[in-house]
């Protein structure tokens, strides 16, 4: 039996129109209902363990943060298994991390398998280096003229999964500006 699990992201709902064809073909939790997204913390705290007062705790967190402006830059891979899209700026996703994780030291980004924080949308996951180095080629061509992706992260969202689909459990306000003329 496969385990319910739960993360912490940013939905980039603009990147749906050039990419979801993509994430169809190649990334599995697509079909599993997960949609473009930039990871802020996964694995986060098991669904059933997730209360009240995660869920406050969580909210102080976000409520700090700006909205932020970025765009999605180019296409990068992380070595052997994924290719993703770069946003940028990256800084405000590593700090929203790193907030996350000092409230939630049990949850390491990526359940700690890797050193370095890596903000990312994520296109397609491939077996090996072989079949990402054929796709790979294909996928950049087709983004060469449609890049950079403009979006603009309002809200994080808290999404659980039982086994096969994954559903938005509670969704977090950042800050919101003052605009010029209320100041």
């Amino acid at each position: 039996m496969l385990k319910s699990e739960s993360a912490l992201l940013i939905l980039v709902p603009e990147a749906e129109p050039l990419i979801g064809h993509l994430r169809a073909r190649f990334d599995p939790s697509a079909a599993d209902g997960m949609p473009p997204h930039i990871t802020l913390l996964y694995p986060f705290i098991p669904p059933e363990k997730v209360d009240s007062r995660v869920l406050n705790r969580l909210a102080a967190c976000f409520a700090p943060f700006e909205p932020i402006d970025y765009a999605l830059s180019e296409v990068r891979r992380f070595p052997a298994a994924t290719l993703y899209l770069k946003p940028e700026p990256d800084a405000p996703f590593r700090a929203l991390t790193m907030a996350i994780w000092q409230k939630f030291p049990e949850t390491p980004p990526y359940g700690g398998l890797w050193p370095d924080i890596v903000p990312h949308l994520s296109i397609g996951q491939f077996e090996n280096e072989a079949e990402l180095d054929r796709n790979a080629k294909e996928v950049a061509q087709e983004f060469a003229a449609k890049l950079p992706i403009r979006a603009n992260a309002r809200s994080a969202v808290l999404m659980d999964t039982t086994p096969g689909q994954w559903t938005v459990r509670k969704t977090f306000d950042l800050k919101t500006r003052l605009s010029e003329d209320r100041r």
